[in-house]
C-alpha cells in the first residue's frame, strides 16, 4: 500500500505537493456510509481510490508522471552508464534548472511501514534514504548526501538490516540508486522495494506482451468474463492462442556502420471473442472490437491482478475510451477491495459525487500565477460540507481547477471572422 507521496522540481510541480492517502477525520453520516472506501493499516484508516482534478495544464499528467519516473528509477537505474541522462525536466524558470528534485514516498510492504526518498539532478544521485519501523519506531536503514565527502565512508551512513552495507556503496555510481544496486546484488531489503516498485505499483495497464496476457488470462478468465458482464459487455467467451509470425529485424554494425536483416519468428498472442447474439461466431478480438472494448479488456486484466495481490494502480485520464458507468463500476471494484488501491486523473465531472467518494479521495490540481502546479484536497475546504453539491460547486470554480474562457458569442464571432 501507499500511504503518502511527496515531490517537487518536476515538471510543471515548482514546490513541494503531496498526495496524501491516509483518510482525514471525517465523522458525518455520509463518511460513514462510505466505510468501504477504507482500509485499516494499524491505527491508520487509508484510502482505496484517489481523484485528481484540474483543468488542462494545470500539472495532472505532470504529477502521474513525475510518480511514475521515479519508481521505474528504482527498478531501472542499476543499468545506467555513465553518460546517462535521466529522463525528466526540472521546473524550467526561476532557476530551478540548477536545483535538485525530490521525491519521498511512505508506503507499506508486507505490513513493514517504510520512508524512501532521493533527489536528483538531470546527471547524478544527490541524496538517497530509506528508513522503515520494524516495530513502530522509526529507524535507519541507510542515507546517503553525495556532498557529504569525498569517500564513500563520508557520504553513506548504515543501521544494522544491510549485510555488508559498503560493498554495495562501492558499485554505486551517482547514476544509480542505491537501492537498486542493493537488490542487483542480492540484499534482502534491497530485493525487498525493488520487488514494491516493480511488482506492486502498477504503472499503467497491462499492454499486449503476449506472455503477460496469456498468464494473466489463465489466471483470471472466469472472474474477466464475469466482470465484462458486470459492465455491460455481450462477451460471453475469450479465446486465446498462441501463433510464431515470421518478422523482419534489422541489425547495425556500429563498427563498419553496416545494416544487416534477418527473418526472426516472433510469438503473437490471437485472440478471439464470442458474442451473446451469435455464441458461434468469432471476433477477432484486435480489429473487430471497438476500442473501448479492447480498452476494458486490457482494464480489467489488470485490475482483476491488482485486486486480488492488493497492488496499487496509477492512471492518467481514466475515462479515456470508457463510458462514465464503466469508470464507476472501476472506482466501485477498488473501493469493494481488500487493500487495493487506485490513483487516477480525470476531467469527468459525473464522478464528484459525495455518495460515492469521501472529501479527502477528491484532490484538485491548479496552475499557479508562475505556471507552477498546486495540489489539494477537497477535505482542506472544511466549510464546505458533503451534503453540498461539490459537482456544482467545481464547475463554478469554488476550488480553481478549472479553465476560464473567455467564451462570449461576440468573442467567438470575432474568432471566427478574423
Amino acid at each position: 500500500m501507499v500511504l503518502e507521496i511527496r515531490l517537487s522540481n518536476f515538471y510543471s510541480i515548482k514546490d513541494e505537493i503531496s498526495l496524501d492517502l491516509r483518510a482525514g477525520n471525517i465523522n458525518t453520516q455520509k463518511s460513514k456510509a462510505l466505510k468501504n472506501n477504507l482500509f485499516n493499516f494499524g491505527k491508520t484508516k487509508v484510502l482505496k481510490t484517489v481523484a485528481l482534478y484540474g483543468a488542462n495544464a494545470s500539472g495532472k499528467s505532470n504529477i502521474i508522471r513525475a510518480i511514475r519516473f521515479c519508481n521505474a528509477m528504482v527498478f531501472t537505474s542499476h543499468m545506467h552508464n555513465e553518460n546517462a541522462v535521466f529522463n525528466f525536466q526540472p521546473f524550467k524558470f526561476k532557476g530551478y534548472p540548477q536545483k535538485p528534485s525530490t521525491y519521498f514516498i511512505r508506503f507499506v510492504s508486507n505490513n513493514v511501514e517504510y520512508e524512501y526518498s532521493f533527489s536528483l539532478t538531470r546527471t547524478e544521485i544527490m541524496t538517497e534514504s530509506l528508513y522503515y519501523y520494524p516495530k513502530g519506531r522509526r529507524a535507519k536503514i541507510f542515507t546517503r548526501d553525495e556532498q557529504r565527502g569525498k569517500t564513500k565512508k563520508e557520504i553513506y551512513s548504515f543501521g544494522t538490516v544491510i549485510k555488508r552495507p559498503m560493498d554495495v556503496a562501492e558499485n554505486t555510481s551517482r547514476k544509480t540508486l542505491y537501492i537498486s544496486r542493493a537488490s542487483q546484488m542480492d540484499r534482502t531489503v534491497g530485493k525487498e522495494i525493488f520487488n514494491y516498485f516493480n511488482n506492486t505499483f502498477i504503472l499503467g495497464y497491462v499492454g499486449f506482451n503476449a506472455r503477460t496476457v496469456e498468464i494473466l488470462f489463465k489466471e483470471n478468465k472466469e472472474p474477466l468474463l464475469q466482470a465484462l458482464k458486470m459492465a455491460d459487455s455481450d462477451i460471453i467467451d475469450i479465446k486465446m492462442k498462441k501463433e510464431l509470425h515470421k518478422v523482419k529485424n534489422y541489425k547495425t554494425d556500429f563498427i563498419s556502420n553496416q545494416m544487416s536483416v534477418e527473418d526472426v519468428e516472433k510469438e503473437f498472442l490471437r485472440i478471439t471473442a464470442y458474442h451473446k447474439f451469435s455464441p458461434k461466431t468469432p471476433f477477432d478480438f484486435n480489429t473487430e472490437e471497438s476500442d473501448g472494448t479492447k480498452m476494458l479488456f486490457f482494464m480489467m486484466l489488470t485490475i482483476l491482478d491488482i485486486i486480488k495481490n492488493n497492488k496499487i494502480l496509477i492512471i492518467d485520464e481514466i475515462e479515456s475510451s470508457l463510458h462514465t458507468s464503466i469508470i464507476e463500476y472501476i472506482i466501485g471494484v477498488f473501493n469493494a477491495s481488500r487493500q487495493a488501491q487506485l490513483i487516477y486523473s480525470t476531467h469527468n465531472t459525473k464522478l464528484l459525487n459525495l455518495n460515492k467518494l469521501r472529501k479527502d479521495q477528491i484532490f484538485f490540481v491548479n496552475k499557479k500565477d508562475d505556471a507552477s502546479t498546486d495540489l489539494y484536497s477537497l477535505y482542506d475546504y472544511s466549510d464546505f460540507r458533503d451534503t453540498m453539491d461539490v459537482e456544482k460547486a467545481y464547475l463554478q470554480g469554488r476550488f480553481d481547477a478549472i479553465p476560464f474562457l473567455n467564451d462570449s458569442i461576440e468573442n467567438i464571432k470575432e474568432l471566427i471572422n478574423e
